[in-house]
């Protein structure tokens, strides 16, 4: 299975061991690279590396240069591809995305912010005030409905569709339903931030962009960065099976997104905009 690899371990129960195999979740550097012109000339930068689980890179690299504001149109983008290495087994791990002609990137203004949000060196206001800069798309305030039984059934719906945390136990996932409740695609990585950019660039990839009748959930918690990244993809609706931060209340707030948290065992939490989800009166 793809994103799978297999480790000898000694099993132990109470104080017997046993020698037997184990799933593993793969986990390998992915290297992105920008290709562009400058002066005539074309060049190569190393804009990222992530720790990822090999598998829909392509996807991963486009989610997240959308949702970090490096490119805003697939039209930008002459091609993609794998680069040539020293090293041959470590060509799958760089991929390389060549734009058109010439176009203007201010790297200093990338490295800065890759930076701080690597070291979390931001304070929350300068964070905010960052994403209303480089935000794609405004959440209209007549993004549609969902009722409170539909969003019970959404857990159960992506821990079917995660194949490999099945055998691995070791992979976050996100997924994004529409505003019928039903599953349209899922990713999953060992990241949770990987997850995320996998499944917005899918989406962008087929031109779904902006989500505005749709509904991001995710495996985990819900940090910052993870409503941010759903934010620019201009997801009304963003729902956790674990907690939000308090960063990510506020981000939610400001941009008019709802936001849920601890949806399982039919039960959330509503932190921000209950007006798109439609409750029965009392508890």
């Amino acid at each position: 299975m793809k994103g799978i690899t297999k480790a000898d371990i000694l099993k132990v129960r109470k104080t017997a061991g046993q020698d037997q195999q184990d799933a593993l979740v793969l986990e390998e550097p992915l290297e992105i690279r920008l290709g562009f012109e400058k002066e005539g000339i074309r060049h190569q930068k190393s804009i990222s590396v992530t720790m990822r689980t090999p598998g829909d890179d392509e996807e991963l690299a486009l989610g997240f240069l959308f949702t970090e504001g490096i490119l805003s149109s697939l039209s930008q983008i002459q091609n993609i591809s794998r680069a040539a290495t020293r090293w041959p087994e470590a060509k799958e791990n760089v991929i390389v995305i060549e734009l058109n002609g010439h176009q203007e990137l201010n790297f200093k203004r990338l490295e800065r912010h890759f930076y701080t949000t690597s070291s979390c060196g931001v304070c929350g206001k300068a964070s905010i005030e960052a994403i209303r800069v480089q935000g794609r798309f405004e959440i209209p305030d007549n993004t549609p409905q969902v009722e409170a039984a539909l969003l019970h059934t959404l857990p159960g719906q992506l821990l079917r569709h995660q194949s490999v945390f099945d055998c691995t136990g070791g992979l976050h996932a996100a997924a994004l339903f529409d505003k019928q409740g039903r599953l349209l695609m899922a990713r999953e990585d060992i990241g949770r931030h990987n997850a995320l950019d996998k499944l917005i660039g899918a989406a962008w990839q087929q031109d779904m962009l902006p989500l505005q009748d749709h509904l991001i959930l995710v495996s985990g918690r819900a940090g910052f960065e993870l409503v941010q990244k759903s934010v620019v993809a201009g997801a009304p609706l963003f729902a956790a099976v674990g907690a939000p931060s308090s960063l990510a209340v506020e981000l939610a707030t400001e941009a008019g997104m709802t936001l849920i948290g601890f949806l399982r065992n039919e039960q959330f939490n509503i932190y921000t905009h209950p007006e798109r989800v439609i409750l029965q009166s009392g508890l």
